[in-house]
């Protein structure tokens, strides 16, 4: 019957082709296949957007093409999907002599200060209070080493090179940093404080031309102001381009 329904629209001058949601979606733009294949990987580990993802994807090329020099670090990793995004694209080119670092508590936010409150208006701690009960799912991010080793396994990056380091940032950096320069810097700890700190001992490591991802600029007031903040005081302009409503991507000068 199927056969002999193609055949009839055939005959008709149409022909039947397979639904493609990206294609006819939002993302109908993306049309590399290779991170699409990566993403479907990464996807159940990560609540940040596809536009972000790709945007991790191509700075993570761009390093790597344009010879960049440094390791990847990431602060903030809930499950590990943005990182295991990075370690797929590094894999997949054949680089092993490259480091990740992971920066989490690997409980769960950090306490937020007055400063961090989202785009609405809701205060970050009355948000955490009201989802006692949600943490792995909702602005608590919560997930465990062991979480974020197991999706680090999906991929085919040496795990030697993968640096796991465990506490608030503003207890782990500097004493625990990479030991040469940075090529790509991500930052996705939301709050004012860790932002903030997260900038002053890192970027200054972020290779000229290097690139940093900055998740929650649009999003938390907090993190907005520590990106804003911290380069006034170093009387240094950057481009911050918007990737979506709340993810920014800058080039190091």
């Amino acid at each position: 019957m199927r056969k002999f329904l193609l055949n009839l629209i055939e005959q008709f001058g149409y022909q039947v082709t397979k639904f493609d949601r990206k294609a006819a979606g939002p993302y109908a733009d993306i049309q590399d296949k290779t991170f699409w294949s990566f993403y479907e990987k990464c996807q159940p580990y990560t609540m940040t957007s596809v536009e972000r993802m790709f945007a991790l994807y191509q700075a993570t090329n761009y390093v790597i093409d344009q010879h960049i020099p440094g390791d990847f670090v990431e602060c903030g990793v809930w499950r590990g999907g943005s990182s295991l995004m990075v370690a797929q694209v590094l894999a997949h080119r054949r680089v092993s002599d490259r480091h990740l670092y992971l920066y989490d508590t690997f409980e769960g936010m950090s306490e937020p200060t007055a400063e961090d409150v989202d785009f609405r208006g809701q205060k970050a701690d009355l948000m955490l209070e009201q989802t006692q009960d949600q943490k792995e799912t909702s602005v608590w991010c919560l997930a465990n080493l062991d979480d974020v080793k197991l999706t680090m396994s999906n991929s085919a990056f040496p795990s030697e090179n993968i640096h796991y380091v465990e506490g608030k940032v503003e207890d782990t950096i500097p004493q625990i940093t990479p030991k040469g320069a940075i090529a790509l810097l991500r930052l996705d700890t939301d709050w004012y404080t860790s932002t903030k700190h997260e900038l002053i001992h890192l970027y200054p490591s972020l290779s000229e031309s290097g690139v940093m991802i900055i998740d929650d600029y649009g999003h938390w007031e907090g993190c907005r102001k520590a990106v804003d903040e911290y380069f006034a005081e170093q009387k240094t302009s950057i481009l911050l381009q918007r990737i979506d409503y709340t993810g920014r991507l800058a080039i190091k000068k």
